[in-house]
């Protein structure tokens, strides 16, 4: 694969593993970073730009959610996400590259109406961040 396919591919995975699909784009990154070391800025960022247009996806579902008692009825209950959006804000997003609960907390998000200039930015920096610790420890 060449430099362009591989990031191409990067991002591709970047963006789904952020979406309410299964998947993981740290490998990926750790495989072009391998075979192209010297593409490592332009790695970290194109990761970090699909993994947050990801987040944003499910942030946008979250606009969508029915009203809170239908969303109650039908989670049983369980919306721990929204809590924890609802008593942090936006900084929680922060927090959104986390397995499991960085899907819900992306769409509890858009569920609350936090500002998506705000939601942007939150979840970008804690995107890069972890990239930034993965691309370090392999360089």
């Amino acid at each position: 694969m060449d430099e362009q396919s591989s990031l191409l591919a990067l991002f591709t995975s970047s963006f789904l593993a952020a979406t309410l699909l299964p998947g993981g784009s740290e490998a990926v990154l750790a495989g072009v970073l391998i075979a192209y070391p010297e593409l490592h800025w332009s790695a970290l960022i194109l990761a970090t730009i699909g993994n947050t247009l990801g987040g944003m996806s499910s942030y946008i579902i979250g606009r969508f959610l029915p009203d809170e008692k239908t969303l109650l009825k039908k989670s049983g209950g369980n919306l721990r996400g929204l809590e924890w959006t609802r008593s942090h804000g936006a900084p929680i997003l922060l927090l959104s590259w986390t397995p499991l609960i960085g899907d819900l907390l992306c769409v509890a998000a858009g569920w609350l109406r936090v500002n998506w200039l705000w939601a942007i930015l939150f979840m970008a920096a804690g995107k890069f961040a972890r990239y930034w610790v993965i691309a370090t420890a392999i360089s």
